[in-house]
């Protein structure tokens, strides 16, 4: 469910992996990994997350459906 938010959310802001590294100081590997599923972002990079998409942790998680 989380990788599947953060690539949905990254591209309805029409941002690329790219872009988004570079707004959390991460490479676009580490983005490519989160949306592939391959490996979970920290807690820190979360809510670095939240705040950059301007959603709720539990919405990221899929906890919750309102973001």
């Amino acid at each position: 469910m989380l990788n599947q938010r953060i690539r949905q959310l990254r591209q309805a802001r029409s941002m690329s992996q790219v872009d988004l590294a570079k707004r959390l100081n991460v490479t676009k590997q580490s983005v490519s990994n989160w949306e592939n599923d391959n490996i979970q972002p920290s807690i820190e990079m979360l809510v670095k997350l939240s705040a950059v998409f301007s959603v709720s942790t539990d919405y990221l998680l899929g906890l919750k459906d309102e973001p």
